[in-house]
């Protein structure tokens, strides 16, 4: 049996395409031979240090050639890759490292702080000059591992709504599916330079962008972190082509100095996603000659689910799109029946595509599925032409600058506060960030309630920063039915106002 696993991908790139520049990072470049060659390092380095079939190889870091060395480097072993999130506290982090049993770690050196001690693997290799002594020290002979289409190839993490954050298990399959999804739907070319600003740790910058555009044949330039003026200075000095941001960042590119004057004639395509683009963005873009190419997406469906292409951006503004080429979706009605057009209904989804369940949680996984498709936990309306529109959140989730904040897993994390005798977490609305968390308090004592420094300064080190509450409401109780379910509706019309 022969590698179908996306470790085999650099290889075939290499016999095609080979003097072609895959990556770009901070003035240095890559060529699919030497990713080739710097993955087959790396793959027969991780197996050295006893790394095999089915173990899990965690990574720590901002976007860097490392990243996808070691993505592709664990599939060529048939080992499952576990991308981390920059952005978490060490509880967060040492949560996942530890329920995910992540053998090795690869991280980068600023990050050291984040990785708590007691649950760091057995194997920690920092990059630059460790890592780079590692591949040195390496052949380059190719690797006999027999990879499946059906293997796992990463987990990737979501917020979680009970709690605890779930591993979404995403097969090699998965990923190749949603890139064929990608490179049907947005008409990407060989000859693409994308930017790739959004985070790799997430699955839209990897799923939406990185690996179709690696696929194809292009070249990824990847940028640590957005800034709107080096965004500017990037797509002149790269003649970037495409990019893919949520639309926080395309508004703060639009509001600088340089926005009239910039020179974006290499421009091609612009991805966007995590809530919709909102009109008057559409056409300040227009003014310029581009168009978004938008769309709805869950890390569970690897993550493409709805296509709004730049042909229908503006007669259908708002609208999610219609499904991927290789994608079903259905709304349905509580009873599973389909919703009627303009009728709210859950979104349902089925394809190659999506997740084979959640790592270690069976019963999770099995509860997310009805007849072979997937429960998303959003509501939607479906117009006459087939078109749908994302319209609320049945499972409550925040929204926040493209970040997804699931109000439990805050709840969770305050309980422990002395000073809150119970409390809810609700979305509100945020001129920047669309929607920011309000925490919603019930105090122990009412004569010493806590402020809203106290929760924040409490939660640092347990929760991401943008997850913390931006404000906070007092409360003498929280709305709750008879049979004591909290009501969410109401707690929204009680609290949810901008004052």
């Amino acid at each position: 049996m022969r590698n179908e696993g996306l470790g085999s991908w650099p290889a075939h790139r290499a016999r095609k395409t080979p003097h072609r520049t895959a990556l770009v990072h901070e003035g240095t470049t890559v060529t699919y031979a030497q990713l080739h060659d710097r993955t087959a390092r790396l793959a027969h380095a991780l197996r050295r240090d006893g790394v095999r079939r089915g173990d899990r190889v965690a990574y720590l870091g901002p976007n860097h050639p490392s990243y996808l060395e070691t993505l592709f480097a664990a599939g060529l072993l048939g080992a499952v890759f576990v991308p981390l999130n920059t952005r978490l506290a060490p509880d967060e982090l040492g949560f996942q490292l530890t329920d995910s049993g992540a053998r090795l770690l690869i991280r980068a050196p600023q990050l050291a702080h984040l990785v708590p001690k007691s649950v760091a693997p057995e194997r920690t290799v920092e990059t630059g000059e460790e890592y780079e002594r590692l591949l040195a020290a390496a052949p380059a002979t190719p690797l006999d591992e027999a990879v499946a289409g059906t293997d796992t190839c990463l987990i990737m993490y979501t917020s979680g709504t009970t709690g605890r954050p779930k591993g979404a298990v995403l097969t090699h399959a998965n990923l190749v599916w949603n890139s064929v999804n990608v490179l049907v739907d947005a008409d990407l070319a060989a000859d693409e330079r994308a930017l790739v600003t959004a985070p790799l740790f997430h699955t839209a910058g990897l799923g939406m962008l990185t690996l179709p555009v690696l696929l194809k044949g292009g070249t990824c330039v990847l940028v640590e972190s957005f800034d709107p003026d080096s965004t500017l200075d990037l797509i002149e000095e790269q003649r970037i082509t495409t990019m893919f941001g949520v639309p926080t960042m395309y508004e703060r590119i639009a509001a600088g100095p340089r926005w009239a004057s910039a020179d974006l004639s290499s421009l091609r395509t612009l991805q966007c996603g995590g809530s919709p683009v909102p009109t008057a963005l559409i056409d300040t873009y227009l003014r310029r000659g581009l168009t978004f190419q938008q769309g709805y997406g869950m890390t569970e469906a690897a993550p493409g689910v709805l296509f709004l292409d730049s042909e229908h951006a503006v007669a259908k503004a708002g609208s999610a799109g219609v499904p991927h080429f290789f994608t079903d979706v259905r709304v349905v009605r509580a009873d599973l029946t389909d919703a009627a057009v303009g009728e709210p209904g859950e979104v349902l989804v089925r394809g190659p595509h999506v997740m084979a369940g959640y790592w270690g949680l069976p019963e999770a996984g099995a509860r997310a599925r009805a007849d072979g498709w997937l429960r998303t936990g959003d509501a939607a309306r479906v117009d006459a032409d087939g078109y749908i529109t994302i319209v609320d959140r049945f499972k409550d989730m925040i929204i926040s600058g493209g970040e997804n904040i699931y109000p439990a897993e805050v709840e969770d994390a305050l309980a422990g506060h002395p000073a809150i005798a119970e409390c809810a977490v609700i979305g509100v609305p945020d001129a920047t960030w669309g929607e920011v968390p309000r925490a919603v308090v019930v105090p122990a004592d009412p004569q010493a309630p806590p402020s809203l420094d106290d929760l924040r300064t409490f939660l640092d080190g347990r929760l991401a920063s943008y997850k913390r509450p931006k404000s906070m409401r007092l409360a003498d109780a929280l709305p709750r039915t008879a049979s004591g379910k909290l009501r969410k509706p109401l707690l929204r019309e009680l609290h949810g106002d901008d004052a």
